[in-house]
């Protein structure tokens, strides 16, 4: 093994808590790379406004994530564009595969690659996401105070969501393609309590319809009728699911029933030096600040492993930075 293909710590994801972890690696002088396939900062950079991330009152979803971005290269992170293709548990290192051929070893691995809302794959949905299409209430529903929005869904999420919009909202229709909700009963009974929310029973959206400002309605079908109409909207939420990005997660670390890795409170997985952070990991809440705090929780443990695993010859040449 050559001294250069071995690394303290690995990244795989360039989100935010992927270069919150990267932040606080280097601040613990650990020898760092982090593999991002496609934009750093994650889906948050599709995100056209965010008012809900501490210290700032209104940034874009790309300026926020340029700052992350400008804060990990402040700090000397080595990034590298590639996609991970394999990771690889050992038991004195991990090994990191790379789709360009390059292989890493690495005493800890932090996998932060997120997950994706599922999509209904229909016209105008990809072009106007940001725009008017959302996948997150609680991120985008303030901008859509007083305005009329329409609900993609049937479960518990849907539901609480279409909840939570009907208190900024003029209007809030739920586009539902079966005849009843999948949602516990308690919320059902609270979406049919709500009067500002009006169910669309047998619909499903066919298009998303949008002008020069944005979203302006959407296309839709009767399920059971074939009958099409179109209505006008401000915005489409679209709550069908969300599906954790765990293809790279090794064989043996326990997972829930949707897919989410199952972590101790330091974010770390049943494999010892494996941490999962971010969306990928099963919790409560899915949003930005949550998943940069997973990055700095991840990678401070992570310091603390890499530091237990040196041998006291290396203690004695590392940084003063790592023994203060």
């Amino acid at each position: 093994m050559s001294e250069n293909s071995l690394y303290d710590l690995v990244i795989v994801g360039g989100g935010p808590g992927g270069l919150s972890a990267g932040i606080y690696a280097m601040r613990a002088a650990l020898k760092t790379v982090l593999v991002e396939k496609g934009v750093a900062g994650g889906q948050v950079t599709m995100s056209d406004e965010v008012e809900n991330y501490p210290g700032f009152s209104h940034i874009s979803g790309a300026e926020l994530s340029m700052k992350f971005a400008e804060h990990a290269q402040a700090c000397d992170l080595e990034v590298v564009s590639d996609e991970v293709t394999a990771i690889e548990p050992g038991l004195e290192y991990h090994t990191v595969r790379l789709a360009g051929g390059v292989v890493y070893s690495t005493h800890a691995v932090i996998l932060a690659t997120g997950g994706s809302p599922r999509k209904l794959g229909i016209p105008g949905e990809d072009d106007y996401y940001g725009k008017g299409v959302s996948y997150c209430a609680v991120c985008d529903g303030f901008f859509f105070r007083d305005k009329t929005v329409m609900v993609v869904g049937g479960g518990d999420t849907a539901t609480e969501e279409a909840l939570y919009l009907a208190k900024i909202a003029r209007k809030v229709y739920i586009a539902h393609r079966r005849d009843a909700f999948r949602a516990s009963m308690i919320l059902q009974k609270r979406v049919e309590a709500d009067c500002n929310i009006e169910v669309l029973w047998n619909t499903v959206l066919t298009e998303v319809k949008a002008d020069d400002s944005g979203v302006c309605g959407a296309g839709l079908k009767d399920t059971q009728t074939g009958e099409e109409r179109s209505m006008d909207l401000d915005g489409v939420f679209i709550f069908i699911g969300f599906d954790p990005n765990n293809e790279l997660v090794p064989a043996g670390i326990k997972k829930n029933a949707d897919g989410y890795v199952v972590t101790d409170e330091k974010c770390e997985t049943q494999i010892p030096g494996i941490f999962v952070i971010g969306d990928l990991r099963e919790k409560y809440a899915r949003q930005i600040v949550v998943s940069a705090g997973d990055g700095c929780t991840a990678a401070l443990a992570a310091a603390h492993l890499v530091e237990m695993k040196r041998s006291p010859a290396d203690v004695c040449e590392a940084p003063p930075s790592m023994l203060e």
